[in-house]
């Protein structure tokens, strides 16, 4: 691991600040269809199916480019790779302004998705700035680019209303290029690209950077990924539908509530990697699944009317999730997602510091597939059980299960660590 003697402190500063501010743009234009996709749904006389899979859609390429633009950034630096990808992707936004049909707007979103594969760009750069202590902390407040979400479910909606969804995507398209073009003029190559330059060094091959991928960590440490990351996208796309639907909002409002969800989800990332840093990353995820298991048993009980025989006669009552408890509870759960964001890829660059390209690029995959397969799944769910909590039911029992799964494992590392423990000792 590269350490900080070869550079100064302004140069750390430099490369973490410029990571932080393009990741939120792109993060940005990634959520876009959470937005938008709502005008597009009543237009086209969308399905809640066809919707989930519209705003599905870029997460899809998002997640699967991050394997390559990881690799990519490895070979190449973030200082070139980084740019290029977000020129790619504002081409992308502004076609999307040319299509009519929904087949298209598909097809328009697949290059749309690119924006998502900048957080494995971000993290491959940044985290060869700074040394292993402080790169929880580091890759933390590089998360905090998620808050490119509530910047959109903020203000997309307002300029819908004022200039229409096409003009929106063209404001976004134009942004994105012109943080490309400052990227690359202020931006420096890493330390670590600089040195292979100045040794002549040969790049490592594409099978050796993944060669991590066949330990079976790495697919934990995904998982884990799926739910704090994926879900979180997933809701992100899914809350303003959820309350124009379910509590019959207006967008705007839809869209600023689902912002108090995207906000803590995302600056609170840089607390995550502190606490990481100073707790351990396992303390952080178990505080996370738990808290969420909590959050979601709420989140998912649908409104109900009940009729009880008691002793006096029949009893009926009424329980429901008012908007105001439903809100609070998704503020929690962005929090302390945002918590476990930070915990997974503290561990990386600790147990893979060659290869956080590629194993972050993995794990930002898996994660990623969660913000594609759990909005189609809503949709699905939503046209299937006609209930408006059916998704945050999958999402306890996907929590659940997660959480189940760290455990055991963990106890089965501790027992190979110190085989004169028994079942016993850990009851």
């Amino acid at each position: 691991m590269q350490h900080t003697d070869s550079f100064v402190r302004a140069d750390q500063h430099r490369a973490l600040g410029l990571s932080t501010f393009a990741f939120t743009v792109c993060f940005a234009v990634w959520t876009i269809f959470s937005i938008i996709g709502i005008q597009i749904k009543q237009d086209l006389g969308l399905t809640d199916t066809q919707f989930g899979l519209l705003v599905a859609t870029p997460v899809l390429t998002g997640s699967i480019s991050r394997i390559f633009l990881g690799i990519w950034t490895e070979r190449f630096g973030g200082r070139i790779v980084f740019p290029l990808q977000m020129m790619i992707t504002a081409a992308a936004v502004w076609m999307m302004t040319f299509v009519e049909t929904y087949e298209m707007f598909l097809v328009v979103a697949l290059g749309l998705g690119l924006a998502g594969g900048s957080f494995i760009i971000g993290v491959a750069y940044v985290s060869r700035w700074f040394e292993n202590k402080n790169q929880g902390t580091a890759l933390g407040v590089f998360g905090v680019g998620n808050v490119g979400a509530a910047v959109t479910n903020f203000a997309a909606p307002f300029l819908v209303v004022a200039l229409g969804w096409e003009a929106t995507a063209e404001v976004y398209a134009v942004v994105l290029a012109i943080t490309a073009v400052v990227f690359y003029i202020l931006a420096k190559p890493d330390p670590e690209h600089q040195r292979r330059q100045a040794s002549g060094e040969v790049h490592v091959s594409v099978a050796a950077q993944l060669a991590p991928l066949k330990n079976l960590q790495v697919w934990r440490f995904s998982i884990y990924y799926f739910f704090v990351f994926g879900a979180f996208v997933a809701l992100a796309s899914f809350l303003p539908r959820y309350y124009v639907g379910a509590y019959g909002l207006e967008l705007t409002t839809a869209g600023i509530l689902a912002g108090l969800y995207s906000l803590p989800g995302s600056i609170f990332r840089a607390v995550g990697g502190w606490m990481s840093d100073k707790w351990g990353a396992r303390f952080v995820i178990y505080m996370t699944f738990i808290v969420s298991l909590l959050v979601l048993f709420l989140m998912s009980y649908p409104d109900s009317h009940y009729i009880v025989q008691g002793i006096d006669g029949v009893i009926e009552f009424d329980i429901s999730v008012s908007l105001s408890l439903f809100v609070t509870l998704s503020i929690v759960l962005g929090f302390v997602m945002s918590l476990g964001k930070a915990a997974v890829y503290k561990h990386i660059p600790h147990y893979y510091p060659n290869h956080v390209g590629s194993v972050g690029g993995l794990v930002g995959m898996i994660g990623g597939l969660g913000g594609f397969i759990l909005p189609i799944a809503f949709g699905i769910l939503l046209d299937v059980t006609g209930i408006w909590t059916a998704p945050f039911m999958l999402l306890f029992v996907l929590v659940a299960v997660s959480t189940l799964w760290m455990h055991f494992a963990i106890r089965n590392i501790e027992r190979k660590q110190n085989p004169d423990l028994t079942i016993e000792t850990y009851t």
